[in-house]
């Protein structure tokens, strides 16, 4: 497992295609208990190397109810973006993930990871890679409770994704909810 990990960590494949160059962000252990897959780490994670460490982090974890010790203990938590490097800006927000890294890596990464109860996709990016269809996020993210055990959909927690929130507050008042009751359950086994 720390081969692997030590592999991705060194990975160049797609650096001349990455403003900032290749930094790949990755975290996982044999135990890990919730895969998170988002999109691909922003500016912030990419000058910090800590999965998660900017605003959207904070955001994840207050949905997520649980603590930075929590969150951080490879045990609870594995972070195996869609991209593992910052693909750049776009015009608002983060560019796409690249669309190398997830092909290359995650059936690798998922065959060794024996202890996983549930994969978290977080964004449109991840939910269209391993739910693909004619639903869109909204639709994914409301109706999560089709995708379990396997997976549980939830939209990015970027700042720049308020508007998303304010247009949906079923998700907050409700799903949100029952997303931390569901993590608690996993974490406590």
């Amino acid at each position: 497992m720390q081969r692997l990990l030590k592999e991705i960590r060194s990975c160049t494949f797609c650096e001349k295609h990455l403003p900032l160059g290749a930094n790949p962000i990755v975290d996982f252990n044999k135990n890990s208990k919730i895969v998170l897959i988002s999109q691909a780490p922003g500016r912030v994670v990419h000058q910090s190397h800590i999965p998660w460490s900017d605003q959207s982090g904070m955001k994840l974890r207050e949905w997520l109810g649980v603590d930075h010790e929590t969150f951080y203990n490879p045990n609870n938590f594995a972070v195996v973006p869609m991209a593992f490097c910052y693909p750049g800006k776009a015009k608002s927000g983060d560019a796409p993930p690249r669309k190398e890294c997830a092909p290359l890596w995650h059936k690798t990464v998922f065959s060794e990871l024996k202890n996983v109860q549930l994969k978290i996709l977080i964004g449109a990016y991840a939910a269209s890679y391993y739910l693909p269809g004619k639903s869109n996020l909204t639709q994914k993210v409301e109706n999560y409770e089709q995708h379990l055990p396997e997976f549980w959909c939830l939209p990015h927690p970027s700042p720049v994704n308020q508007f998303w929130r304010k247009k949906n507050p079923w998700f907050e008042e409700i799903t949100v909810l029952r997303l931390q009751k569901h993590i608690s359950e996993i974490l406590e086994k």
